[in-house]
């Protein structure tokens, strides 16, 4: 089958190939915008939409899409982009009959009054974020939602329904032409709606009533199948609880087997019904460290004693199932998590593809994102991408010939990156904890240990994987010569049930000493001159900088904090502002506090935040950097227009932190 694969060789010219030696990757390379990145195909298979880089000024983001309908793969793809001086485009989706999903943002400062992320009283310096439907053609945006909520709605209740609420659309692939929105109107209810692309003629479905909220909605016709409830149980603890349509009463019925609680934070996520069976796809760890997929009979209360779906090593994300009117509700496979997002694939179709994608870019993840067995189309859309290569996105025709959509960053040599590997090592508690290891080009086992940096994750209730770093950071170092150390440290979700919840409590403590041990770790195995030591870290991984500043006899020379945590008491506060949320995640929020240990600052530590970042406030770089700047170890980098997530840091931001890293670390580092 790799034999058909001709559109390979192709490929390698446009996104980049060939030999090079080792050279650091320069920071215009990662401040620029991507050049191709969230790219769909619509469900007809016709036409294609991406994010691109605007060609007038990179450092800027448009809206482009592409006739595919007659693709040969004989010529280029002929592009339609509509670039906008005043929003950035920062996701699109293909729908059908069509249509384009678009989301926006624009920065904005004023006064939230308690709607989203932010300040509740006086003025706050954020974006906002708005949704749009348009066509292929992307010459109008029109607001999908404005006719069902501007009557008697006043501008500030529409502003706060723009800062606070996400609309989303649920596609129902057996209609060629209708899909459900849902939206909150202005009393923050949600509300769903089926919408007919074609007319725009919207018909009122359902919405949430009292405490019962709408869960899984069945894709075949759109009915409503589940609905989830928070019961309280006292002291800080909530029951959620599952109910699921009775057929035959036309009630909503509690599954009790289905019910999790705040305390031990099972997942429970009723994925998908089984049409064969009638019972449900339920993806849960409740009976194994993993989660794992399990068939669910409502009409009998009981799990299938055994799952259907499991990894001895990962977390399984759930089923896969056929979406055309050929195979609807087939299963086709599995998704778990891996060192990368994976697929096992059980359809034999979908296996040969796999397969023969993967013998094509060797080395690579190959991840199918639509079309084949899945939806019924000809052409297959999938992205490929490794350590040392940026996400590049392909399209398969008729299984037989490869065409180049485009990368990323194709000005990157992949053969000038580092190697990243997942590594374990042991806690000095016995606990196993995963990591990401990128070394620098060319370093071989047994060569002079290099000076090295311990990347901690945002979150923490997030991870890392092994694919390319899309903040850059890792080959940025890599390439300048030192080992970088991603640890998943216990509070790390997707590694299983255990270390997740062995996080709770242990900010700046155990969950700390997993980050030292790590760098102790690379230390004992060459990997790292345990002279030449750094930390590093963004968000929570700003804490965990900030947490070691000020720890007596660590393993680091100096710290960077990136937007990070530095007040673990005020954290705490703002998350348990909300009853729900500190029962879930406020209450494990407790350990060593930073800010009330800045006397004991003991290393040189760069902190640079963000002007606009309402996630973590500016006030934790400010307020540290105020107690500690009289010890002239402290350097404040303060970044305008910077807001807390990727998306929303824009390249002159990515140029001022990446340089004020490199310089620190030579310089006050000495590294």
């Amino acid at each position: 089958m790799a034999k058909s694969y001709l559109g390979v060789a192709l490929a390698a010219v446009l996104f980049g190939s060939g030999a090079a030696s080792a050279q650091k990757l320069d920071v215009e390379s990662i401040a620029r915008m991507s050049d191709t990145t969230g790219v769909s195909m619509s469900a007809e298979g016709d036409f294609i939409v991406a994010i691109k880089a605007d060609p007038r000024d990179t450092s800027k983001r448009i809206i482009a899409s592409a006739d595919i309908s007659n693709i040969d793969g004989t010529k280029p793809l002929n592009w339609t982009a509509t670039p906008s001086d005043r929003m950035s485009f920062i996701g699109a989706e293909a729908l059908k009959a069509g249509k384009v999903w678009v989301i926006a943002n624009q920065m904005w400062t004023g006064n939230l009054g308690g709607c989203g992320e932010g300040r509740v009283t006086g003025s706050t310096k954020t974006w906002l974020y708005k949704a749009f439907l348009s066509d292929k053609t992307l010459k109008a945006f029109n607001d999908p939602f404005e006719s069902g909520r501007s009557i008697g709605v006043s501008e500030e209740t529409l502003r706060c329904l723009e800062i606070g609420s996400r609309p989303d659309i649920i596609d129902l692939p057996l209609d060629p032409e209708s899909v459900i929105v849902q939206q909150q109107d202005s009393d923050f209810v949600s509300r769903y709606s089926k919408v007919n692309l074609k007319t725009g003629k919207s018909q009122a479905l359902y919405k949430d009533v009292g405490e019962l909220s709408i869960g899984l909605i069945d894709p075949r016709d759109g009915k409503v199948l589940t609905k989830q409830k928070s019961e309280t149980k006292g002291n800080l603890n909530y029951d959620f609880e599952t109910h699921i349509l009775n057929r035959e009463t036309g009630n909503f019925d509690l599954e009790a087997p289905l019910t999790v609680d705040t305390r031990n934070r099972n997942a429970m996520t009723v994925q998908a019904y089984d049409e064969e069976t009638g019972k449900y796809f339920v993806v849960t760890d409740k009976f194994s460290d993993k989660s794992a997929v399990y068939l669910y009979d409502a009409r009998t209360d009981k799990f299938d004693d055994a799952p259907l779906f499991a990894h001895q090593d990962f977390n399984a994300l759930g089923v896969v199932l056929g979406r055309s009117k050929d195979n609807f509700g087939k299963i086709l496979g599995f998704r778990y998590e891996g060192a990368d997002p994976q697929t096992f694939w059980t359809d034999p179709d979908m296996v040969s593809i796999q397969k023969g994608l993967e013998a094509s870019f060797k080395g690579q993840t190959v991840s199918i994102m639509s079309g084949g067995g899945v939806d019924g189309s000809k052409k297959v859309l999938f992205s490929v991408e490794s350590p040392r290569n940026p996400p590049a996105y392909y399209l398969l025709l008729n299984k037989t010939k490869l065409v180049g959509i485009g990368s990323e960053r194709p000005w990157i040599k992949p053969e000038t990156m580092g190697q990243r590997s997942l590594v374990y090592y042991d806690a000095r508690d016995g606990v196993k904890v995963p990591a990401f290891l990128t070394l620098p080009p060319n370093f071989k086992k047994g060569d002079a240990a290099p000076p090295a940096i311990v990347l901690p994750h945002g979150g923490p209730w997030a991870r890392d994987y092994i694919g390319w770093d899309g903040s850059g950071w890792t080959q940025f170092f890599a390439t300048r010569g030192y080992a970088v150390l991603q640890p998943q440290y216990r509070g790390s979700d997707g590694w299983g049930h255990s270390l997740w919840l062995a996080g709770d409590g242990e900010w700046g403590l155990k969950m700390q000493d997993d980050k030292d041990d790590g760098a102790n770790w690379m230390a004992k195995e060459g990997y790292a001159d345990k002279n030449k030591i750094a930390i590093f870290g963004y968000s929570y991984g700003g804490f965990a900088a900030f947490a070691a500043s000020v720890r007596q006899g660590g393993p680091y020379q100096c710290a960077i904090a990136g937007a990070g945590v530095s007040n673990l008491t005020r954290i705490a506060n703002n998350w348990g502002e909300n009853r729900m949320q500190r029962a879930y995640q406020g209450r494990t929020v407790k350990g060593m506090d930073p800010q009330q240990n800045t006397s004991k600052l003991a290393m040189p530590i760069l902190i640079y935040h963000g002007d606009r970042d309402v996630r973590v406030p500016l006030y934790h770089a400010t307020d540290f950097y105020n107690a500690v700047k009289g010890t002239g170890k402290a350097k404040l980098l303060i970044l305008k227009d910077m807001g807390h997530q990727g998306i929303l840091w824009t390249s002159e931001n990515h140029r001022e932190s990446l340089k004020a890293m490199e310089d620190f670390l030579h310089n006050d580092c000495k590294m």
